[in-house]
Formats: C-alpha cells, sequence, structure tokens
C-alpha cells in the first residue's frame, strides 16, 4: 500500500532532510511540498541535492494544500505548527518536527517558550524507556507524533538506561554538547553565518536557559526518574551537521561498574538504530552522519563516582526526520525500519 505525503516548511534544512529519506521509502509518495516566503519556487531551487524530486513545486502552507494526505510532516518554527494542524483531520497521520507538541506542562512551556501551549502528542523517540516499555507502545496507532528535540532526545537516549535501572542518581546530571548550526534552522541569523562559526567554539543557551531542559526532564521521568536536575550546555562547533553529546551522572551506591555496562548494553541489546560500543570505545559524529544511528560509548569514571555516557547522533537525520519517519512507519504498522539506514557517509 503507498501511503500519499505531504511535507510542510519543505525548503528548511529538517524539512529538506525529511525530503531525503522520504524519497527512498518504498511505502510513501511525497505529493507535496510546502513553504511560506519561497512557494512558487521549484523545490530544487531551494534543495538542490534532491534530484529525484525536482518535479516538484513548493506551495502555500495552508490546511487546504496539507489536507486530502494520508500523512503529513511539519516542519516549522516553534508556534506555527500548532496553529496549523489544528486543522487537520484526525484520521491523518501528523508528525510534527517543531516543539509545539512535545511537553506536557503548560507551565514549562510557558517558562521556555511561551505563547499558547498546544498540547502533547505522542513522543517520536520509539527506543526511549518508559516504564516497563518502550515509547514505541506509545506511538502504535498514534494519528499525531511529536518528533523529538534534537539535542533532548540524545541525552535521554544517553541516560535512560542508567536511569530505569537505578544505577546512577537523576539529581546531578551534567551534558555539554558540541553541535552543528544547521539545528538551528535555515533561516539568516549573524551568529550563525561562516565567519562567525568558522575556527571556533560557540556556547548558547547557557545557564539552564535551552528550551530542550523540560524535555529531558520529561524523558527521563518517564524513564522513571522521580527528581531530574541537569546542567546542560550546547556549543556550536564548525560542522554542518551533527550532535557529539558528552553526559555524566553521579554512580547510584552499591552499583558496580560490571553493572552499570550491562544495563546500557540490555537496554539496547535489540534496538538497531541504537548502538552500544564495545568498552574503551567512543563514538565520533562522522561515524554516523546521515543516518538514523544513535552509537554510544559508556565509561565509568570511578575516582569521581560518574558515568560518562558520550554519543554520537546525526541531528537532522536520527536527530529529526529520521525519528519523525521511524514513528510514522510504527503508527502505520509498517516495519520500523522502513526507508532508514543505519550506515552512515564516509569520509
Amino acid at each position: 500500500m503507498t501511503f500519499t505525503v505531504a511535507v510542510a516548511g519543505a525548503s528548511g534544512y529538517a524539512g529538506g532532510e525529511l525530503l531525503r529519506l522520504l524519497a527512498e521509502h518504498p511505502e510513501f509518495e511525497i505529493t507535496t511540498v510546502t513553504a511560506h516566503s519561497n512557494a512558487g519556487a521549484p523545490l530544487v531551487a531551494l534543495q538542490p541535492h534532491l534530484r529525484s524530486l525536482r518535479h516538484l513545486t513548493l506551495v502555500d502552507t495552508t490546511p487546504e494544500r496539507l489536507s486530502g494526505h494520508d500523512i503529513v510532516f511539519v516542519a516549522l518554527p516553534h508556534g506555527k505548527s500548532g496553529e496549523l494542524t489544528a486543522h487537520l483531520d484526525e484520521g491523518t497521520l501528523v508528525v510534527d518536527c517543531g516543539a509545539d507538541h512535545r511537553l506536557e506542562s503548560g507551565t514549562d512551556w510557558s517558562a521556555f517558550y511561551g505563547g499558547e501551549h498546544f498540547g502533547a502528542w505522542a513522543y517520536g523517540v520509539p527506543e526511549l524507556i518508559v516504564g516497563d516499555g518502550r515509547q514505541r507502545d506509545v506511538l502504535a496507532g498514534a494519528r499525531r507524533i511529536a518528533a523529538p528535540g534534537c539535542n533532548a532526545s540524545t541525552v535521554e537516549l544517553s541516560l535512560a538506561p542508567g536511569v530505569a535501572s537505578g544505577v546512577i542518581e537523576s539529581t546531578d546530571i551534567v551534558s555539554v554538547l558540541a553541535v552543528g548550526p544547521s539545528g538551528a534552522g535555515k533561516s539568516l541569523k549573524p551568529h550563525l553565518l561562516a565567519a562567525e562559526v568558522l575556527g571556533t567554539a560557540n556556547p548558547y543557551a547557557v545557564g539552564g536557559t535551552h528550551r530542550h531542559i523540560p524535555e529531558i526532564a520529561q524523558g527521563l521521568r518517564w524513564a522513571g526518574a522521580t527528581d531530574v536536575s541537569i546542567s546542560f550546555t550546547p556549543v556550536i562547533v564548525p560542522m554542518s551537521r551533527g550532535i557529539l553529546a558528552t553526559s555524566t551522572a553521579r554512580i547510584a551506591p552499591g552499583a558496580s561498574a560490571a553493572q552499570i555496562r550491562e544495563a546500557w548494553e540490555i537496554a539496547y541489546a535489540d534496538e538497531p538504530f541504537v548502538q552500544v560500543l564495545p568498552d574503551g570505545q567512543v563514538p565520533r559524529t562522522a561515524d554516523v552522519l546521515g543516518a538514523n544511528t544513535a552509537l554510544m560509548g559508556i565509561a565509568v569514571d570511578e575516582a569521581s563516582g560518574r558515568v560518562v555516557v558520550v554519543t554520537a547522533v546525526d541531528n537532522l537525520a536520527k536527530g529529526t526526520a529520521g525519528a519523525a519517519i521511524q514513528s510514522a512507519n510504527i503508527a502505520l504498522g509498517l516495519p520500523e525500519q522502513t526507508g532508514l539506514t543505519v550506515n552512515g557517509v564516509a569520509p
């Protein structure tokens, strides 16, 4: 069976990555691509790498343009998705790659985003531990899905096994992320110009202000944490795409190094897209470029009494578009890996 697909926000980075992956999906047919200021332009004028989709033209982003499709992927700035998706048919599978439907707490939304809180949808991180199950159980049959924040899902996946098994504490977590500027979107921003990014590392949203913090805390609570305290610092580095997240947490009293490693290995043993590297190895962002893969290295710092988890993802693939398509596959009852790859691009 072929499902018709529309992508809103198709001229941006997330929209472009969605289209790159969707173009290879055997069950999905891209029929409509929308934009705002770029409406009327050929898609390849904005996404010249998408040669197989050169027949498509960008049209205005309106509910009328998006209606009538089996699946609608929305890649719009926060505050814009909720206004649009409220007008789409309840039977349509809608996957929001923006922030509007990720947070359950209206208080958290107001504190970190502001504006109207549109309510939470099924969260699109299938491998995330939720109680005695996984988030994919919630996604099965869903018709409204919120794809995750790329930084948030990376940290959640990094730490959830330790939280769920009780081998780490969740009240003194420190995460520092090296991130590519494509995570900030395609709109022109002076601090993301090449002259500002090349040859330097730029911390941002320092001091507990980053909008992904409540999302991380929410995910870790689902994994079993009763209280979450996290110091989260992202740093823009001169690579176009990728996240390398280094997260540390205190070792729970009595937990051995063997038990710690076992917690992660058991949690992800059967997960094709989340892989734990052998002891002593840590990943590089280059290893996951273009792949729907999260690679993870685990180390025990006995001197400081902390676990160190280093995780690499492609922020546009596994961090956003790949997670959205993986979640859509589950919702539709398709094999989870359909149209997705674990293999990256090298060099």
